[in-house]
């Protein structure tokens, strides 16, 4: 098998544990406002891990045996970091979505169904995720990648959860929800297979693509997920989460990569 389909496969195997997550709302259960914000906070400290450990001191390292240079390497991370930021950001501003209680942000949605404005927001989080398992293993470290995706999918599992909750609370049926979340994951293998088909044609690519991906999830860290773990007085569990998140895919970036 080479890399490029061992990106993509590992990219749809995270990107499937939103369903997973999302099962608890297919199957009639409620979960509190306190537990969803907690395991928001896992999911962000899973991605704050992942985007230092697993992507930029990664990338740090190739691009220094690249050309032979730690300040090079350093200038190369910042700019990819500082240019998936702002693709996201980008991306943020331009595209039409809805926020779970934030409301409406991006141009105008004009008639386009709210359910699709939920996946475009769950879309513009996904796709980096997606690409950043695909660029670990497309750079030729199978243990990075495998870590990727471990952590990625761990994350995946209360993100799609929260999906699924945002949903029935707006009035879904626990069907459409579900289904909804599980597409929202589906959007991950797409990234995965264009991140790790990029780097594996050119090595050059290959740090400026991980300090990309790190960026793009930094910035929905401090942007939505945050935020929102902060809005309904929470703060101290989903601190709590972030830090547990943090810790875990550490040992698994130690222990698998």
């Amino acid at each position: 098998m080479n890399i490029v389909t061992m990106g993509l496969l590992a990219s749809l195997a995270a990107g499937m544990m939103t369903a997973v997550g999302a099962l608890p709302v297919l199957l009639g259960q409620s979960v509190s406002r306190r537990a969803n914000d907690a395991m928001l906070g896992f999911a962000a400290g899973v991605m704050l891990s992942a985007s230092f450990f697993s992507l930029i001191l990664p990338g740090i390292d190739a691009a220094e045996a690249m050309y032979g240079s730690v300040v090079i390497a350093a200038l190369i991370s910042g700019a990819g970091i500082g240019l998936g930021a702002l693709v996201v950001a980008g991306l943020n501003e331009t595209l039409p979505h809805e926020h779970f209680f934030q409301g409406h942000e991006g141009a105008d949605a004009g008639a386009l169904a709210k359910i699709w404005l939920f996946v475009l927001a769950i879309t513009i989080h996904n796709f980096p995720e997606g690409m950043a398992v695909g660029v670990g293993f497309g750079g030729g470290d199978v243990a990075n990648g495998i870590s990727l995706a471990t952590g990625i999918g761990l994350q995946n599992a209360p993100e799609g959860l929260a999906v699924a909750v945002a949903l029935r609370g707006q009035g879904y049926s626990r069907r459409r929800s579900f289904l909804v979340a599980l597409a929202t994951g589906l959007v991950e293998p797409v990234g995965g297979l264009l991140g790790a088909a990029a780097v594996s044609l050119s090595a050059v690519l290959l740090p400026w693509g991980l300090a990309f991906a790190a960026g793009a999830m930094i910035y929905i860290i401090s942007h939505e997920i945050i935020p929102e773990t902060h809005r309904h007085g929470h703060q101290n569990a989903a601190t709590a989460g972030l830090t547990v998140g943090l810790i875990l895919m550490l040992l698994l970036d130690v222990i698998l990569g």
